[in-house]
Protein backbone atom coordinates (compact mmCIF):
# COMPACT_ATOMS: atom_id res chain seq x y z
CA UNK A 1 0.00 0.00 0.00
CA UNK A 2 2.78 2.50 1.07
CA UNK A 3 4.39 2.04 -2.72
CA UNK A 4 0.83 2.70 -4.41
CA UNK A 5 0.49 5.61 -2.49
CA UNK A 6 3.95 6.78 -3.67
CA UNK A 7 3.20 6.15 -7.29
CA UNK A 8 -0.26 8.51 -6.69
CA UNK A 9 1.53 11.38 -5.71
CA UNK A 10 4.69 10.66 -8.36
CA UNK A 11 2.07 10.28 -11.25
CA UNK A 12 0.58 14.02 -11.09
CA UNK A 13 4.08 15.02 -11.45
CA UNK A 14 4.95 13.16 -14.03
CA UNK A 15 2.08 14.26 -16.34
CA UNK A 16 3.19 18.20 -15.45
CA UNK A 17 6.74 17.23 -17.00
CA UNK A 18 5.27 15.34 -20.21
CA UNK A 19 3.30 18.69 -20.53
CA UNK A 20 6.26 20.67 -20.71
CA UNK A 21 7.67 20.05 -24.06
CA UNK A 22 10.70 21.39 -25.35
CA UNK A 23 11.02 23.43 -28.62
CA UNK A 24 8.97 25.40 -30.36
CA UNK A 25 6.19 25.22 -32.76
CA UNK A 26 6.57 25.33 -36.36
CA UNK A 27 5.66 28.93 -37.95
CA UNK A 28 5.89 29.25 -42.02
CA UNK A 29 9.17 31.97 -42.06
CA UNK A 30 7.50 35.11 -43.61
CA UNK A 31 7.82 34.67 -47.66
CA UNK A 32 7.08 37.98 -49.69
CA UNK A 33 5.46 37.67 -52.86
CA UNK A 34 4.01 39.71 -56.02
CA UNK A 35 0.06 39.83 -56.00
CA UNK A 36 0.08 38.08 -59.59
CA UNK A 37 2.97 36.77 -62.05
CA UNK A 38 1.96 40.29 -64.56
CA UNK A 39 3.88 41.93 -62.73
CA UNK A 40 6.81 39.36 -62.32
CA UNK A 41 9.85 40.22 -64.05
CA UNK A 42 10.94 44.49 -64.61
CA UNK A 43 8.59 46.13 -62.54
CA UNK A 44 10.61 44.84 -59.08
CA UNK A 45 11.74 41.95 -57.15
CA UNK A 46 9.75 38.72 -55.57
CA UNK A 47 10.45 41.17 -52.31
CA UNK A 48 9.54 44.87 -53.26
CA UNK A 49 7.53 46.70 -51.15
CA UNK A 50 4.43 46.75 -53.24
CA UNK A 51 4.46 43.05 -52.64
CA UNK A 52 1.65 41.13 -50.78
CA UNK A 53 2.79 38.53 -47.92
CA UNK A 54 3.15 34.86 -48.02
CA UNK A 55 0.32 33.04 -47.12
CA UNK A 56 -1.00 29.47 -46.74
CA UNK A 57 -5.16 30.78 -48.29
CA UNK A 58 -6.38 28.65 -51.19
CA UNK A 59 -6.31 30.14 -54.81
CA UNK A 60 -6.62 29.18 -58.32
CA UNK A 61 -3.49 27.36 -59.73
CA UNK A 62 -4.29 28.22 -62.95
CA UNK A 63 -3.14 25.75 -65.78
CA UNK A 64 -0.98 23.94 -63.23
CA UNK A 65 -4.28 22.40 -61.44
CA UNK A 66 -5.12 20.61 -65.34
CA UNK A 67 -3.97 17.21 -65.12
CA UNK A 68 -0.91 16.10 -67.26
CA UNK A 69 -3.32 14.08 -69.35
CA UNK A 70 -5.73 16.98 -70.26
CA UNK A 71 -2.81 19.13 -70.49
CA UNK A 72 -1.34 17.08 -73.34
CA UNK A 73 -3.64 16.19 -75.63
CA UNK A 74 -1.25 14.43 -78.03
CA UNK A 75 -1.76 10.89 -77.63
CA UNK A 76 1.97 9.93 -78.54
CA UNK A 77 3.01 12.14 -76.39
CA UNK A 78 0.11 10.18 -73.62
CA UNK A 79 1.44 7.59 -73.93
CA UNK A 80 5.73 8.22 -73.79
CA UNK A 81 4.57 10.18 -70.66
CA UNK A 82 2.68 7.15 -69.37
CA UNK A 83 5.07 4.63 -69.71
CA UNK A 84 7.57 6.84 -68.34
CA UNK A 85 5.50 7.55 -65.13
CA UNK A 86 5.57 3.69 -65.08
CA UNK A 87 9.08 2.48 -65.96
CA UNK A 88 11.10 5.34 -65.21
CA UNK A 89 14.22 4.29 -63.02
CA UNK A 90 14.82 7.54 -61.05
CA UNK A 91 11.25 7.22 -60.43
CA UNK A 92 10.83 3.86 -59.31
CA UNK A 93 13.74 4.48 -56.93
CA UNK A 94 11.74 7.45 -55.33
CA UNK A 95 9.31 4.92 -54.75
CA UNK A 96 11.10 2.91 -53.03
CA UNK A 97 12.44 5.73 -50.34
CA UNK A 98 8.95 6.54 -49.83
CA UNK A 99 8.86 2.48 -49.26
CA UNK A 100 11.68 2.63 -46.68
CA UNK A 101 10.18 5.52 -44.91
CA UNK A 102 7.07 4.31 -44.95
CA UNK A 103 8.62 0.98 -42.75
CA UNK A 104 10.63 3.92 -40.50
CA UNK A 105 7.21 5.51 -39.90
CA UNK A 106 5.81 2.23 -38.89
CA UNK A 107 8.58 1.95 -36.12
CA UNK A 108 8.40 5.06 -34.88
CA UNK A 109 4.75 4.91 -34.27
CA UNK A 110 5.81 2.78 -31.39
CA UNK A 111 8.01 4.89 -29.88
CA UNK A 112 6.74 4.94 -26.58
CA UNK A 113 5.62 1.54 -26.94
CA UNK A 114 7.32 -0.68 -23.77
CA UNK A 115 10.16 -2.96 -24.69
CA UNK A 116 9.61 -6.80 -24.36
CA UNK A 117 11.86 -8.98 -23.80
CA UNK A 118 11.87 -13.04 -23.32
CA UNK A 119 15.29 -14.64 -21.76
CA UNK A 120 16.05 -18.54 -20.82
CA UNK A 121 19.45 -19.48 -19.48
CA UNK A 122 20.98 -21.89 -18.24
CA UNK A 123 24.30 -21.55 -15.98
CA UNK A 124 27.03 -23.51 -14.07
CA UNK A 125 29.79 -21.96 -11.86
CA UNK A 126 32.62 -24.04 -10.65
CA UNK A 127 34.43 -21.71 -8.19
CA UNK A 128 37.91 -22.75 -6.64
CA UNK A 129 38.31 -24.95 -4.04
CA UNK A 130 40.37 -22.47 -2.45
CA UNK A 131 38.17 -19.66 -2.83
CA UNK A 132 35.77 -17.83 -0.36
CA UNK A 133 32.97 -18.88 -3.18
CA UNK A 134 34.50 -22.04 -3.20
CA UNK A 135 34.08 -22.87 0.64
CA UNK A 136 31.07 -21.78 0.73
CA UNK A 137 29.48 -23.38 -2.20
CA UNK A 138 31.25 -26.72 -0.25
CA UNK A 139 29.97 -26.11 3.32
CA UNK A 140 26.35 -25.07 2.33
CA UNK A 141 25.50 -26.34 -0.50
CA UNK A 142 27.80 -29.68 -0.06
CA UNK A 143 28.66 -29.40 -3.76
CA UNK A 144 31.29 -28.07 -6.10
CA UNK A 145 29.06 -26.05 -8.48
CA UNK A 146 26.52 -23.92 -8.40
CA UNK A 147 23.63 -23.95 -10.82
CA UNK A 148 21.26 -21.56 -11.76
CA UNK A 149 18.01 -21.40 -14.27
CA UNK A 150 16.31 -18.41 -15.34
CA UNK A 151 13.19 -17.81 -17.47
CA UNK A 152 11.89 -14.18 -17.44
CA UNK A 153 10.28 -11.48 -19.97
CA UNK A 154 11.72 -7.91 -19.03
CA UNK A 155 10.05 -4.93 -19.84
CA UNK A 156 11.58 -1.13 -20.22
CA UNK A 157 9.82 2.13 -20.73
CA UNK A 158 10.82 5.48 -21.45
CA UNK A 159 8.27 8.71 -20.08
CA UNK A 160 8.03 11.08 -22.69
CA UNK A 161 8.16 13.27 -20.29
CA UNK A 162 9.76 16.09 -22.45
CA UNK A 163 8.09 15.44 -25.64
CA UNK A 164 10.85 14.00 -27.42
CA UNK A 165 9.70 10.44 -28.44
CA UNK A 166 6.53 12.31 -30.12
CA UNK A 167 8.85 14.59 -31.91
CA UNK A 168 10.90 11.73 -33.06
CA UNK A 169 7.72 9.89 -34.17
CA UNK A 170 6.41 13.66 -35.66
CA UNK A 171 9.72 13.78 -37.95
CA UNK A 172 9.15 10.32 -39.89
CA UNK A 173 6.33 11.50 -40.38
CA UNK A 174 8.03 14.50 -41.76
CA UNK A 175 10.52 12.37 -43.97
CA UNK A 176 7.72 10.04 -45.25
CA UNK A 177 5.68 13.53 -47.00
CA UNK A 178 9.00 14.54 -48.08
CA UNK A 179 10.07 11.33 -49.97
CA UNK A 180 6.28 11.48 -51.68
CA UNK A 181 7.02 15.16 -52.71
CA UNK A 182 10.29 14.22 -54.17
CA UNK A 183 9.05 11.14 -55.85
CA UNK A 184 6.04 14.25 -57.25
CA UNK A 185 8.87 16.49 -58.12
CA UNK A 186 10.43 14.07 -60.34
CA UNK A 187 7.17 13.17 -61.95
CA UNK A 188 7.05 17.09 -62.63
CA UNK A 189 10.09 16.99 -64.45
CA UNK A 190 9.94 13.85 -66.02
CA UNK A 191 6.44 15.06 -67.74
CA UNK A 192 8.46 17.96 -68.94
CA UNK A 193 11.61 16.43 -70.10
CA UNK A 194 9.79 14.06 -71.98
CA UNK A 195 7.39 16.73 -73.36
CA UNK A 196 10.54 19.08 -74.27
CA UNK A 197 11.92 16.07 -75.78
CA UNK A 198 8.94 15.01 -77.62
CA UNK A 199 8.52 18.88 -79.36
CA UNK A 200 12.38 18.87 -80.15
CA UNK A 201 11.45 15.82 -81.91
CA UNK A 202 9.19 17.57 -83.83
CA UNK A 203 11.31 20.43 -84.93
CA UNK A 204 13.43 17.87 -86.40
CA UNK A 205 10.63 16.41 -88.25
CA UNK A 206 10.27 19.85 -89.34
CA UNK A 207 13.66 21.20 -90.40
CA UNK A 208 14.26 17.52 -91.99
CA UNK A 209 11.25 18.21 -94.48
CA UNK A 210 12.45 21.53 -95.54
CA UNK A 211 16.15 20.37 -96.06
CA UNK A 212 15.23 17.47 -98.22
CA UNK A 213 12.32 20.14 -99.61
CA UNK A 214 15.53 22.48 -100.51
CA UNK A 215 17.37 20.01 -101.73
CA UNK A 216 14.81 18.98 -104.25
CA UNK A 217 15.24 22.79 -105.36
CA UNK A 218 18.79 23.04 -105.02
CA UNK A 219 19.28 20.49 -107.80
CA UNK A 220 16.51 21.27 -109.79
CA UNK A 221 18.69 24.63 -109.82
CA UNK A 222 22.02 22.41 -110.67
CA UNK A 223 20.37 20.75 -113.71
CA UNK A 224 19.56 24.56 -114.94
CA UNK A 225 22.96 25.98 -114.29
CA UNK A 226 24.16 23.02 -116.04
CA UNK A 227 22.02 23.08 -119.35
CA UNK A 228 22.79 26.91 -119.19
CA UNK A 229 26.31 25.77 -119.35
CA UNK A 230 26.19 23.76 -122.11
CA UNK A 231 24.78 26.53 -123.35
CA UNK A 232 27.78 29.24 -123.39
CA UNK A 233 25.37 31.02 -121.28
CA UNK A 234 26.72 30.49 -117.96
CA UNK A 235 30.57 29.57 -116.82
CA UNK A 236 31.85 26.12 -114.58
CA UNK A 237 31.66 28.70 -111.85
CA UNK A 238 27.96 29.31 -111.85
CA UNK A 239 27.83 25.14 -111.72
CA UNK A 240 30.63 24.82 -108.80
CA UNK A 241 28.62 27.33 -106.68
CA UNK A 242 24.91 25.49 -107.57
CA UNK A 243 26.76 22.28 -106.60
CA UNK A 244 28.03 23.69 -103.52
CA UNK A 245 25.03 25.10 -102.29
CA UNK A 246 23.25 21.65 -103.22
CA UNK A 247 26.32 19.83 -101.38
CA UNK A 248 25.33 22.06 -98.17
CA UNK A 249 21.78 21.20 -97.83
CA UNK A 250 22.61 17.44 -98.44
CA UNK A 251 25.03 17.52 -95.60
CA UNK A 252 22.17 18.69 -93.24
CA UNK A 253 19.98 15.86 -93.69
CA UNK A 254 22.43 12.85 -92.05
CA UNK A 255 22.66 15.47 -89.46
CA UNK A 256 19.36 15.49 -89.18
CA UNK A 257 18.92 11.97 -89.02
CA UNK A 258 21.37 11.26 -86.82
CA UNK A 259 19.74 13.92 -83.90
CA UNK A 260 16.53 12.53 -84.86
CA UNK A 261 17.36 8.83 -83.81
CA UNK A 262 19.45 10.26 -80.94
CA UNK A 263 16.49 12.29 -79.74
CA UNK A 264 13.98 8.73 -79.86
CA UNK A 265 16.60 7.03 -78.00
CA UNK A 266 16.74 10.33 -75.35
CA UNK A 267 12.94 9.64 -74.77
CA UNK A 268 12.91 5.97 -74.96
CA UNK A 269 15.38 5.99 -71.98
CA UNK A 270 13.20 8.68 -70.03
CA UNK A 271 10.76 6.35 -70.75
CA UNK A 272 12.45 3.45 -69.23
CA UNK A 273 12.35 1.77 -72.86
CA UNK A 274 14.83 -0.08 -75.14
CA UNK A 275 15.91 2.44 -77.88
CA UNK A 276 13.78 2.43 -80.85
CA UNK A 277 11.45 4.54 -83.04
CA UNK A 278 9.16 7.33 -81.09
CA UNK A 279 5.81 7.42 -82.54
CA UNK A 280 4.26 10.88 -83.60
CA UNK A 281 0.55 11.90 -83.97
CA UNK A 282 1.07 15.28 -85.40
CA UNK A 283 3.59 17.50 -86.92
CA UNK A 284 4.85 20.62 -85.59
CA UNK A 285 3.08 23.13 -87.72
CA UNK A 286 -0.26 21.08 -86.83
CA UNK A 287 0.18 21.58 -83.18
CA UNK A 288 -1.54 24.74 -81.69
CA UNK A 289 -0.61 27.10 -78.53
CA UNK A 290 -3.42 28.64 -76.71
CA UNK A 291 -3.07 32.71 -76.98
CA UNK A 292 -3.74 32.65 -73.35
CA UNK A 293 -2.50 30.34 -70.31
CA UNK A 294 -3.90 31.11 -66.39
CA UNK A 295 -1.34 31.31 -64.65
CA UNK A 296 -3.41 31.87 -61.21
CA UNK A 297 -1.09 33.41 -58.27
CA UNK A 298 1.99 33.26 -57.07
CA UNK A 299 0.36 32.11 -53.73
CA UNK A 300 -1.11 28.99 -55.13
CA UNK A 301 2.04 28.28 -57.21
CA UNK A 302 3.94 27.92 -54.25
CA UNK A 303 1.44 25.80 -52.46
CA UNK A 304 1.36 23.32 -55.48
CA UNK A 305 5.34 23.27 -56.51
CA UNK A 306 6.11 19.59 -54.42
CA UNK A 307 10.24 20.56 -54.48
CA UNK A 308 9.17 23.64 -52.28
CA UNK A 309 6.24 21.64 -50.03
CA UNK A 310 9.52 19.37 -49.76
CA UNK A 311 12.01 22.03 -48.45
CA UNK A 312 9.28 23.32 -46.28
CA UNK A 313 8.58 19.87 -44.60
CA UNK A 314 12.56 20.00 -44.55
CA UNK A 315 12.27 23.05 -42.55
CA UNK A 316 9.37 20.99 -40.23
CA UNK A 317 11.99 18.36 -39.85
CA UNK A 318 14.87 20.79 -39.07
CA UNK A 319 12.21 22.52 -36.12
CA UNK A 320 11.48 19.47 -34.68
CA UNK A 321 15.26 18.15 -34.50
CA UNK A 322 15.91 21.57 -32.23
CA UNK A 323 13.39 20.37 -29.87
CA UNK A 324 14.73 17.28 -29.79
CA UNK A 325 18.36 18.09 -29.48
CA UNK A 326 17.08 19.96 -26.33
CA UNK A 327 14.92 17.25 -24.52
CA UNK A 328 18.23 15.20 -24.61
CA UNK A 329 20.11 17.66 -22.17
CA UNK A 330 17.14 17.21 -19.80
CA UNK A 331 16.44 14.30 -16.98
CA UNK A 332 15.13 11.06 -18.65
CA UNK A 333 13.01 8.47 -16.82
CA UNK A 334 12.87 5.11 -17.28
CA UNK A 335 11.23 2.40 -15.83
CA UNK A 336 12.22 -1.31 -16.28
CA UNK A 337 10.81 -4.22 -14.97
CA UNK A 338 11.25 -8.27 -14.95
CA UNK A 339 9.49 -11.62 -13.75
CA UNK A 340 9.58 -14.93 -14.48
CA UNK A 341 11.41 -18.03 -13.08
CA UNK A 342 14.58 -18.47 -11.06
CA UNK A 343 16.44 -21.69 -9.27
CA UNK A 344 19.37 -23.30 -8.56
CA UNK A 345 18.13 -26.80 -8.96
CA UNK A 346 16.99 -27.86 -12.64
CA UNK A 347 14.24 -29.67 -10.74
CA UNK A 348 12.60 -26.86 -9.44
CA UNK A 349 12.23 -24.77 -12.42
CA UNK A 350 9.13 -24.65 -12.38
CA UNK A 351 8.37 -25.04 -8.87
CA UNK A 352 5.34 -22.68 -8.79
CA UNK A 353 4.99 -20.52 -6.39
CA UNK A 354 8.20 -21.47 -4.75
CA UNK A 355 10.57 -19.99 -8.26
CA UNK A 356 8.64 -17.41 -8.95
CA UNK A 357 10.58 -13.24 -8.88
CA UNK A 358 9.85 -10.39 -9.95
CA UNK A 359 11.27 -6.72 -9.87
CA UNK A 360 11.21 -3.32 -11.21
CA UNK A 361 13.08 -0.31 -11.11
CA UNK A 362 12.70 3.14 -11.79
CA UNK A 363 15.83 5.99 -12.84
CA UNK A 364 16.01 9.26 -13.47
CA UNK A 365 18.76 10.30 -15.29
CA UNK A 366 20.10 13.94 -16.00
CA UNK A 367 22.90 14.43 -17.60
CA UNK A 368 25.73 16.62 -15.94
CA UNK A 369 29.18 16.42 -18.45
CA UNK A 370 29.50 14.97 -21.57
CA UNK A 371 32.29 16.98 -23.11
CA UNK A 372 29.60 19.52 -24.67
CA UNK A 373 28.31 17.17 -26.97
CA UNK A 374 24.91 17.65 -26.27
CA UNK A 375 25.06 21.50 -26.13
CA UNK A 376 26.86 21.06 -29.38
CA UNK A 377 23.79 19.35 -31.25
CA UNK A 378 21.75 21.52 -29.75
CA UNK A 379 23.59 24.50 -31.01
CA UNK A 380 24.06 22.95 -34.74
CA UNK A 381 20.31 21.90 -35.03
CA UNK A 382 19.45 25.43 -34.75
CA UNK A 383 22.12 26.34 -37.74
CA UNK A 384 20.42 23.69 -39.27
CA UNK A 385 17.26 24.85 -38.94
CA UNK A 386 17.99 28.15 -40.35
CA UNK A 387 19.72 26.97 -43.00
CA UNK A 388 16.39 25.24 -43.99
CA UNK A 389 14.73 28.37 -44.18
CA UNK A 390 17.23 29.80 -46.27
CA UNK A 391 16.62 27.13 -48.22
CA UNK A 392 13.07 27.50 -48.64
CA UNK A 393 12.90 30.77 -49.30
CA UNK A 394 15.25 30.31 -51.94
CA UNK A 395 13.19 27.47 -53.18
CA UNK A 396 10.23 30.13 -53.73
CA UNK A 397 12.45 32.68 -55.31
CA UNK A 398 14.04 30.13 -57.43
CA UNK A 399 10.13 28.79 -58.62
CA UNK A 400 8.78 32.54 -58.89
CA UNK A 401 12.07 33.44 -61.31
CA UNK A 402 11.16 29.98 -63.20
CA UNK A 403 7.92 31.25 -64.05
CA UNK A 404 9.00 35.01 -64.95
CA UNK A 405 11.39 33.46 -67.04
CA UNK A 406 8.82 31.12 -69.25
CA UNK A 407 6.30 34.20 -69.31
CA UNK A 408 9.05 35.97 -70.41
CA UNK A 409 9.85 33.51 -73.22
CA UNK A 410 6.33 32.64 -74.52
CA UNK A 411 5.65 36.35 -74.71
CA UNK A 412 8.99 37.29 -76.80
CA UNK A 413 9.17 33.80 -78.79
CA UNK A 414 5.22 34.69 -80.29
CA UNK A 415 6.77 37.97 -81.32
CA UNK A 416 9.62 36.17 -82.73
CA UNK A 417 7.18 33.54 -84.47
CA UNK A 418 5.53 36.04 -85.86
CA UNK A 419 8.71 38.14 -87.38
CA UNK A 420 9.58 34.74 -88.55
CA UNK A 421 6.97 34.05 -90.43
CA UNK A 422 6.91 36.99 -91.90
CA UNK A 423 10.52 36.59 -93.25
CA UNK A 424 10.20 32.99 -94.30
CA UNK A 425 7.12 34.10 -96.44
CA UNK A 426 8.85 37.19 -97.58
CA UNK A 427 11.83 34.95 -98.61
CA UNK A 428 9.61 32.09 -100.92
CA UNK A 429 8.41 34.75 -102.80
CA UNK A 430 11.90 35.73 -103.07
CA UNK A 431 12.93 32.60 -104.61
CA UNK A 432 10.08 32.14 -106.86
CA UNK A 433 10.95 35.44 -108.13
CA UNK A 434 14.44 34.73 -108.32
CA UNK A 435 14.03 31.83 -110.10
CA UNK A 436 12.04 33.68 -112.90
CA UNK A 437 14.20 36.37 -113.12
CA UNK A 438 16.69 34.26 -113.98
CA UNK A 439 15.24 31.91 -116.54
CA UNK A 440 14.70 35.16 -118.36
CA UNK A 441 18.10 36.24 -117.69
CA UNK A 442 17.46 39.56 -115.90
CA UNK A 443 18.74 38.11 -112.65
CA UNK A 444 22.22 35.73 -112.09
CA UNK A 445 22.62 32.95 -110.04
CA UNK A 446 24.08 34.25 -107.04
CA UNK A 447 21.07 36.08 -106.84
CA UNK A 448 19.02 32.63 -106.77
CA UNK A 449 21.34 31.20 -104.83
CA UNK A 450 21.39 33.92 -102.17
CA UNK A 451 17.55 33.73 -101.99
CA UNK A 452 17.85 30.13 -101.57
CA UNK A 453 19.88 30.08 -98.83
CA UNK A 454 18.51 32.47 -96.82
CA UNK A 455 15.03 30.79 -97.33
CA UNK A 456 16.46 27.67 -95.99
CA UNK A 457 18.07 29.32 -93.10
CA UNK A 458 14.72 31.32 -92.00
CA UNK A 459 12.42 28.03 -92.59
CA UNK A 460 15.18 26.17 -90.19
CA UNK A 461 14.53 29.43 -87.40
CA UNK A 462 10.71 29.27 -87.73
CA UNK A 463 10.79 26.08 -86.92
CA UNK A 464 12.52 26.44 -83.97
CA UNK A 465 10.77 29.16 -82.56
CA UNK A 466 7.67 26.97 -82.81
CA UNK A 467 9.41 24.62 -80.79
CA UNK A 468 10.52 27.09 -78.46
CA UNK A 469 7.00 28.28 -77.90
CA UNK A 470 6.42 24.78 -77.10
CA UNK A 471 8.96 24.68 -74.78
CA UNK A 472 8.37 27.90 -72.98
CA UNK A 473 4.77 26.34 -72.49
CA UNK A 474 5.77 23.24 -71.04
CA UNK A 475 8.34 24.90 -69.09
CA UNK A 476 5.44 27.38 -67.51
CA UNK A 477 3.32 24.31 -66.84
CA UNK A 478 6.28 22.45 -64.89
CA UNK A 479 6.81 26.13 -63.05
CA UNK A 480 3.57 26.40 -61.64
CA UNK A 481 3.69 23.37 -59.88
CA UNK A 482 1.86 21.08 -63.08
CA UNK A 483 2.61 17.84 -64.20
CA UNK A 484 2.79 15.55 -60.71
CA UNK A 485 -0.86 14.20 -61.37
Amino acid sequence: MKQLSSLVYILPFLLVLAACNTGRQYQRPEIVLQSSFDSLGRSGSLADSSSTAFTAEADTAGIAAIPWNQFFADSSLAGLISNALVYNHDLLVAIKRIDIAGQQLRQAKLLNVPSVNLGVSGQINRPSDNSLNGLSTQTFLQKSHVENYNAQVGISWEADIWGKLRARKEVALLNYLQTREAANAIRTQLVSDIAQGYYNLLMLDKQLEVARRNLALNDSFLTATRLLKDAGNLTSLAVQQAEAQKQGTALLIPALEQDILLQENALQLLAGQLPGKAQRSVTLTQLEIPEVLATGVPVAMVGRRPDVRAEEIALKVANKRVGIAQAAMYPSLNITAAAGLETFKASNWFNIPGSLFGLATGSLLQPVFQKRELRTAYEVAKLEREQAVIRFRQSVLIAGTEVSDALVQGSKLKEQQELASQQTNTLRVAVSNAQQLFRSDMAGYLEVITAQTNALQAELNLASIQRGRLSAMVELYRALGGGWK
